[in-house]
C-alpha cells in the first residue's frame, strides 16, 4: 500500500447554521481518512474496529470503545485492521468536530461554564478517558445519533463538562516540532503500520525515507534510542495481542498475519515481550475464546 509522506491538512466548513460537525459512519476498514491534521478539535469514539493509531509522536494499538480528544493542529490517524468489523464487514465510529471559537462562544454565552472552557483551552495533547468519564461520554455520543440539533448541542456541552472535570486523562499523543527529523520518523512509522505483516528489509525502509542503510540505522538509533527492528518486533507483538484478544484466529495464523515466518520464533519472541505464551495470553485475556 502506498503511503502519503506528507501530513494531509483537512479543512472543515461549518455551514447551515451548525456550530459543530457530528459524523456517525459505518465504512470499510480501509476507507478511514489517513494521517492528517486540522485547525479544529476532534472527539472520536470507536464503536467497532481496532488497529493502530498515530497521534503526534505516539504510536499505539487501539480497540473498540476508546474515546480520544484531539486538539487543533495535532497530526493523527487511525489505521484499522481488516479482521475486526461487524457482520457486514464495516467498522463504526462517531466523530465530533468543533472549531476553537465554539469554546469561546460558549463561555461568553454561559458564564457558568467559563472555568471548564478555560481548562479545555489549555489542552495541547491527545487524551483518552477511562472509568466513569469514558462510559458517560460513550453514552452521550451514542445518544446524539438519535437527537435533533438542539439536543445534540446540549449533549456536547455535557461532554465538555465531563472532560473538563477529568483530573487524570491518559496522554496518547504530544505535539512535536515539525522538523525534518520528526517528519522522517512519521514516514518510518507509517511505513511500519502499513507493512508490518510482510517481510521488511533494512534496504526497504531506508529506501522509503531516501537514506542508505548505514545512515538510516544511525538516524533511527539516535532519534529513538533503539533499533528500527526492535520497534517493529514490539509492534508486531502488540498487533498479535490485539488479535488474540478479539478474534478466534489460530496462533499459527496470527504468527504469519503479523509478519513472522516461523511459529517457534514467534512463540519465543512473544514470551520474551509478554512473559507468557500466546496461548496462555489468550486464555487469560479472552477466556470466552476457544
Amino acid at each position: 500500500m502506498d503511503i502519503d509522506k506528507d501530513v494531509k491538512y483537512c479543512h472543515v466548513s461549518f455551514n447551515d447554521g451548525k456550530s459543530f460537525y457530528f459524523d456517525h459512519v459505518r465504512i470499510s476498514w480501509d476507507e478511514q481518512i489517513g494521517f492528517h491534521r486540522s485547525d479544529t478539535w476532534e472527539l472520536s469514539y470507536v464503536i467497532t474496529g481496532s488497529g493502530t493509531r498515530l497521534i503526534g509522536d505516539t504510536l499505539e494499538v487501539f480497540s473498540r470503545g476508546e474515546v480520544i480528544l484531539i486538539p487543533p493542529d495535532l497530526p493523527h490517524g487511525w489505521f484499522f485492521d481488516q479482521f475486526d468489523h461487524d457482520e457486514t464487514g464495516k467498522i463504526e465510529n462517531i466523530t465530533i468536530i468543533f472549531p476553537t471559537n465554539l469554546l469561546e462562544r460558549c463561555a461568553l454565552a454561559f458564564p457558568e461554564i467559563s472555568e471548564m472552557v478555560r481548562k479545555l483551552q489549555q489542552i495541547d495533547r491527545g487524551l483518552s478517558f477511562e472509568g466513569d468519564t469514558l462510559s458517560n461520554v460513550q453514552q452521550l455520543m451514542t445518544l446524539m445519533t438519535r437527537q435533533n440539533d438542539i439536543e445534540q448541542l446540549g449533549s456536547l456541552l455535557s461532554i465538555f463538562q465531563l472532560i473538563g472535570a477529568e483530573d487524570q486523562p491518559r496522554v496518547v499523543g504530544l505535539m512535536d516540532k515539525n522538523t525534518k527529523s520528526k517528519q522522517k520518523l512519521h514516514e518510518v512509522t507509517r511505513y511500519m503500520v502499513h507493512n508490518y505483516h510482510r517481510s521488511i528489509s533494512l534496504d526497504d525502509v531506508a529506501s522509503f525515507v531516501g537514506m542508505n542503510r548505514s545512515s538510516f540505522c544511525s538516524f533511527y538509533k539516535r532519534a529513538k534510542g533503539r533499533s528500527f527492528f526492535t520497534d517493529l518486533t514490539e509492534y508486531r507483538i502488540d498487533c498479535s495481542c490485539l488479535m488474540l484478544r478479539q478474534t478466534d484466529i489460530t496462533v499459527a495464523d496470527i504468527c504469519f498475519a503479523v509478519g513472522f515466518n516461523d511459529i517457534p520464533h514467534f512463540n519465543r519472541t512473544f514470551k520474551r515481550f509478554k512473559g507468557e505464551s500466546p496461548k496462555n495470553y489468550r486464555l487469560r485475556m479472552s477466556p470466552s475464546v476457544t
